[in-house]
This record gives structure tokens, C-alpha cells and sequence, in this order.
């Protein structure tokens, strides 16, 4: 088996990159699931034209930024264009990125089982709705996911405390090809794995920044670590975050150096009972085309 890739189309580089997705289609990876920067879902439309086996999906899309009719209309557009590989990605994003577009974070289980609800009635006579994958990153989120989703997907999660979190499943889901288990993993492959684990510190700094993060983090045993990032975020001093952020946190959260240790980490990733492993490129040396490059040579 060969991993996921996070995949997202930056401006100025739109069609080089479906060019690239038939590559990593003809590879053999997984699937390719897309961010909601740089318009994930209309990528996810593109991607169910130009390839034909490999499975796509949002991960995720911000169900405060368009009415879930609206989303059912295209969700399901996808779907048949995909001839049933999509999968729908949904969450409720971060109340910094919430504000930025003008809307208000409410309760997010509550939010969410209300938008899955308008979702399924907005698809009435508009095809086959998607497997729908809710975005989870503590426990109430996660046993929603359970109850109402065919599937939960975590960003930045801890390998170490995976085994407790899916406890929010059946036996059934965990063995289920049908109910999706994925996790986004920050990866960097890598012979230099000083300038490898310093990407991907840089990568996660603004992630280290958001509470909800940081109490995840905190449940999963890394109270040292967090308490100096909070502490490093009041007194405005980002190098400070960049510092708090221990070896022994960055081994468990995301994947980097040689490409040996980086499939070894993948293996990892999924005995401790993740069933699609996304990961998400980074490179010391380039931009998404580099590291994908640099993924595609380290699972030949």
C-alpha cells in the first residue's frame, strides 16, 4: 500500500498539477485529498475528470462558507464524475479563519449535525451524496462521526494517542473499507534530518497557535511542551513557539528524514490503526511539485 497525498492547486500552476495527480494516479498512491485553500472542492471536480481510479476527496471543506444545499449540488456533481471515489470532507475550520471570512464558529457538533442534515435533504433529486468524512479532533467530534458520517479524518494528530481516539468506533468501522479512517501528517523526506524536522516546525507554528490544537496536544501528553508555546504566544515571540515544539512531539506528529525513516513512520501510522495515511509534502529544497517528487521517489 502506498500512501495519500495532500494536494491542493496553486495559482499559475493549475494544469501542471492535474498533470501531476495522473502521475501519482499511475504510481499506485491511495488517494489525493485537497485543503480547502486554493479551492479544494473545485480541485476535487477537475481531479474526478482527468484521472480514473484513484480516490479523491476534500480535506475539508468549511461548512460555514456556503449553504449546505449549495454544497449537496456540487458534492454530488463530484460523485458521479468520480463514478463513486469522491469523498466529501466537512469541518468547522478554526475561529481565526472563521472570523477572517465573516462568519461565527458555534458549537461545532451541533453545527455539524445540523449541516449534515441540510446536506442529505439538499441532495434530493440531485444524485448520490458522497461518503461524508467529518473533520474530528477531540472525542465529542469524533463519536459524531461515529453516529452521523462515514468516516472521520484528523490533521496533525498524535501517533501515540491514535489508538485512544478511534476507541470512538466500532469494531465494525475500524475493519470497514467502507468507513474512512485518514489523519493529514506533516512530512519531509530528507538526508538532512536537522533541516527536515526544522520544516516541519515551521510548518506547524501557526498550527500550534490555535487552542483547540494545543488542548489536543495537551491530551495526548504534550502539557510541557503546550504550556511553553502559550507562554511563548503571550509574551509575542514566535521563535519562542518554534522551541517549545520537542523532538519527542515532532516524531509523533508528523514524518521526516531519510526516506527510509519516513516509510517505516508511514508503516507506523498505520498499525496504530490508520487506515489512510495523507500525507501532506513539505521540502527543504522547493514548493508542493519538489516534495511531491521527493514522495513519489521515497514509495517506488
Amino acid at each position: 500500500m502506498r500512501p495519500a497525498i495532500s494536494f491542493a492547486a496553486i495559482a499559475g500552476r493549475r494544469r501542471p498539477t492535474l498533470d501531476l495527480a495522473q502521475e501519482i494516479e499511475r504510481r499506485g498512491f491511495s488517494g489525493l485529498y485537497c485543503p480547502s485553500f486554493g479551492d479544494g472542492l473545485g480541485v476535487c471536480e477537475a481531479l474526478a475528470l482527468v484521472t480514473r481510479s484513484i480516490f479523491i476527496g476534500t480535506s475539508i471543506v468549511n461548512l460555514y462558507t456556503r449553504h449546505p444545499h449549495d454544497y449537496a449540488k456540487t458534492a454530488c456533481l463530484v460523485h458521479e464524475l468520480a463514478e463513486g471515489r469522491f469523498r466529501f470532507g466537512i469541518g468547522v475550520s478554526h475561529a481565526p479563519v472563521n472570523r477572517h471570512y465573516g462568519v461565527k464558529t458555534g458549537k461545532p457538533t451541533d453545527d455539524v449535525r445540523r449541516f449534515v442534515a441540510e446536506l442529505r435533504k439538499g441532495a434530493e433529486g440531485q444524485g448520490e451524496l458522497p461518503p461524508i468524512v467529518l473533520a474530528t479532533l477531540r472525542r465529542p467530534m469524533a463519536k459524531l462521526a461515529a453516529e452521523i458520517g462515514q468516516g472521520a479524518v484528523w490533521a496533525n494528530a498524535s501517533r501515540s494517542h491514535m489508538p485512544v481516539s478511534l476507541e470512538c468506533f466500532s469494531a465494525e468501522q475500524r475493519r470497514s473499507e467502507h468507513f474512512f479512517i485518514g489523519n493529514m501528517i506533516p512530512t519531509c523526506v530528507s538526508d538532512d534530518r536537522d533541516a527536515a524536522a526544522a520544516v516541519m516546525r515551521k510548518t506547524l507554528r501557526s498550527y500550534a497557535a490555535l487552542p483547540n490544537y494545543q488542548t489536543d496536544w495537551i491530551e495526548a501528553g504534550y502539557e510541557e511542551e503546550m504550556r511553553c508555546v502559550q507562554k511563548a504566544i503571550e509574551a509575542r515571540d514566535p521563535e519562542g513557539v518554534t522551541r517549545a515544539m520537542s523532538d519527542r512531539w515532532l516524531r509523533d506528529v508528523t514524518l521526516f528524514g531519510p526516506a527510509r525513516e519516513v516509510r517505516e513512520g508511514f508503516e507506523a501510522w498505520l498499525g496504530a490503526g490508520v487506515k489512510t495515511p495523507i500525507l501532506v509534502p513539505s521540502s527543504t529544497s522547493g514548493g508542493q511539485m519538489k516534495a511531491i517528487e521527493e514522495l513519489l521517489a521515497t514509495f517506488a
